[in-house]
């Protein structure tokens, strides 16, 4: 009964925990529903800008007007609410952890949080116009581009999805050596390898156009750079070396 006692109450910590992170969510959707068209208005005017002036973006469906903007709103909502919702996961995982993996945990749960942020960004303000450009300047003659609005939301919200999980590069990098399952050096000597790799996860992540893959593959490099750099800072011989001091501590302190 002890050892069950301890597993039941962390269940039920886990599960008031989720319960504030899809509360944060929904409260914050209540707060945006309200203008649901004029965001999904917003998310459109790369398309529109790129669009012919006599064509415009059509419904096929009957209810996709409704659920469309709906369906943005929701997955706005919990892009708003991620800071929240990792906080949640960090106050329920940080009493486990020692204090040097607390100084890890804390700069990575941000700087993820804003590199996905930055990834989400860079895909609506650089490769968007690029991209929607591109696809309307190749359309043959005769045929009038009015793109579905359902279909638009699922192009832009796999792309927001692709770029916001490929800025995590740096983060992955520090991870992977802070576990000692690589090293930077050896990272460097792998380069020519992780640059095809780039390109064929660009390839993966994008739809099947040369200009997506391009402006996807060149950031995750850069990054992965920026991972490298950051990654001598979280060496598995530096977190030892912490670890030990902090055991010396915890003994000096008990006698």
């Amino acid at each position: 009964m002890s050892q069950q006692q301890p597993l039941i109450s962390h269940l039920l910590e886990l599960r008031t925990k989720l319960l504030k992170a899809i509360g944060s969510v929904l409260l914050v959707f209540i707060g945006l529903v309200y203008w649901a068209n004029d965001i999904y208005h917003y998310m459109a005017t790369p398309l529109m800008q790129a669009l012919p002036e006599s064509s415009s973006m059509i419904a096929t469906d009957v209810a996709a007007p409704f659920f469309a903007p709906f369906k943005l709103t929701l997955v706005l909502s919990f892009f708003v609410a991620v800071p929240y919702v990792l906080y949640q996961v960090w106050s329920f995982v940080a009493p486990g952890l020692y204090k040097h993996e607390k100084r890890l945990v804390v700069p990575l749960l941000a700087s993820s949080t804003l590199l996905f942020y930055l990834g989400i960004a860079f895909a609506y303000y650089v490769v968007f116009p690029v991209v929607f450009g591109f696809f309307t300047s190749v359309a043959p003659d005769g045929v009038e581009v009015a793109t579905d609005i359902s279909s638009y939301l699922s192009f832009i919200l796999k792309l927001f999805f692709a770029f916001g999980l490929a800025f995590e590069i740096p983060v992955a990098v520090v991870l992977l050596c802070w576990a000692g399952v690589t090293t930077p050096a050896d990272l460097k000597e792998k380069r020519p390898y992780i640059v095809v790799g780039a390109f064929v996860i660009g390839m993966l992540l994008t739809p099947p156009d040369i200009i997506s893959q391009t402006m996807l593959a060149i950031p995750m490099l850069i990054l992965f750079e920026g991972g490298l750099i950051a990654a001598r800072f979280y060496s598995k011989d530096n977190e030892e070396d912490d670890e030990n001091e902090e055991r010396d501590e915890q003994k000096e302190s008990e006698s």
